[in-house]
């Protein structure tokens, strides 16, 4: 395997740099920076057997000539990647949907699809010698930084808001990681790392503020292609905080077209966020470039409590220009949808994944999906990591009850 891996270039005013050295956002501009590959020597050397004759065992790394480590021996790796599509037949059912499928992230290491961007960030700082790595977060990326982190045996500064469900924060601190608590939002966490990053030689990988984590996330855009026999579906319904899978997999797509695996075919990209944290969602609306930051924002979805994004333009790029739309949720929908998810198909998702079906309904609701369309739901995370969220609902027994049998079967005689 030989990285096919060329330079950075920046996603706004094109300016290249090399990959050999440490980079966060543009220095020219202060926007994204993307790996770029030598597409055209994937396109005479790779082969689709080759890649998946490879041990399913390298998860994503099996992608690695389009993954921006050059030399395989500082990959770190928890197993990440290769996750199941999975027909969502039960679910769909009510609506006539025989298309539906679930892109089942939650059995990543960590729980979720965070590990992914995350195990390309660790890498690449480990090819290039970091040893302090610090990053704000919603909770789930973390802990995903803090587990590879420690795998790399690295020093791992991580700021969370202090609502952060409990089991992440405990997640975060068996890691061996730095922890902080922030009396804020994710936007206040990432204030306090851009202002001391340097002082305390932190090499920040925030979301899409260094540029390897969306790499990481577009090998989900690999696999859907490779999954559905190199096609794309109609749609992807992908709740979006700061957007780097959406963004990973509109690249991932592009990428596939330059090397003659995929056609110019594009799924309506679709991002769903929460009534109560929908800054995409009002900027698609108002046909706006960039979105206005979200004044008090509140969700019981974590991962998508995210006011601003610096990525916001590539977001809304691939909404747009895939002929998508943005779509906001209400927290009781989520709950909702967390419960159908399980019933029908056994996947407890997490809040944001449970966003996504709620957006589907309304979707159909409103004609924009129709039920023979080919859509793919994005369960970002586990709902094992925020259990608060859910109540049992059980009988209590005494086995000495003499009217047991009837609790448990009350038809009975």
């Amino acid at each position: 395997m030989e990285s096919l891996l060329i330079n950075l270039k920046c996603t706004n005013c094109g300016d290249e740099f090399m990959s050999e050295e440490k980079h966060t956002t543009c220095p020219s501009c202060g926007k994204v920076l993307f790996p770029c590959y030598d597409l055209d020597k994937a396109r005479e050397q790779l082969k689709k057997s080759e890649i998946q004759s490879r041990p399913r065992s390298f998860g994503m790394w099996r992608w690695f000539e389009l993954l921006p480590i050059r030399d395989k021996r500082n990959i770190v790796t928890l197993g990440e990647g290769d996750t199941p599509l999975l027909p969502a037949r039960n679910l769909g059912k009510p609506f006539g949907a025989s298309h539906l499928f679930i892109k089942q992230e939650g059995i990543n290491p960590t729980g979720t699809f965070k590990a992914r961007g995350l195990a390309a960030a660790v890498s690449k700082a480990n090819e290039l010698g970091v040893k302090r790595i610090a990053m704000p977060s919603a909770g789930n990326a973390g802990a995903a930084l803090s587990a590879y982190g420690a795998r790399a045996g690295m020093h791992i500064f991580v700021f969370i808001p202090e609502d952060t469900p409990e089991l992440i924060k405990k997640e975060i601190s068996i890691y061996g990681t730095t922890g902080y608590l922030v009396k804020g939002l994710i936007t206040d966490a990432g204030k306090i790392v851009r202002e001391n990053a340097s002082e305390n030689d932190w090499y920040d990988v925030s979301t899409l503020k260094e540029p390897y984590r969306v790499d990481g996330k577009k090998t989900l855009g690999f696999e859907i292609a490779e999954q559905l026999n190199w096609h794309l579906p109609d749609a992807i319904i992908y709740p979006a905080g700061g957007g780097t899978g959406i963004v990973g997999m509109w690249k991932a797509f592009d990428e596939l077209e330059k090397i003659g695996w995929i056609d110019s075919k594009r799924p309506k990209m679709i991002v769903v966020q929460s009534e109560g944290c929908a800054p995409i969602v009002s900027a698609f609306k108002e046909g706006k470039a960039h979105a206005d930051m979200w004044q008090n924002a509140h969700t019981i979805a974590g991962g998508i409590r995210v006011p601003a994004a610096i990525g916001d333009y590539l977001i809304l790029n691939a909404v747009r220009q895939s002929g998508g739309t943005a779509v906001a949720v209400s927290d009781t929908d989520i709950l909702d949808s967390m419960k159908e998810i399980s019933h029908s198909e056994g996947v407890f998702a997490g809040p944001e994944g449970a966003a996504t079906f709620a957006a589907y309904k309304k979707l159909l609701s409103e004609s924009f999906l129709k039920p023979e369309d080919e859509v793919v739901l994005f369960n970002t995370g586990a709902g094992l990591k925020t259990t608060e969220l859910v109540q049992g609902e059980y009988l209590v027994l005494d086995p000495k009850d003499p009217d047991l049998s009837k609790k448990i079967n009350p038809n009975s005689k």
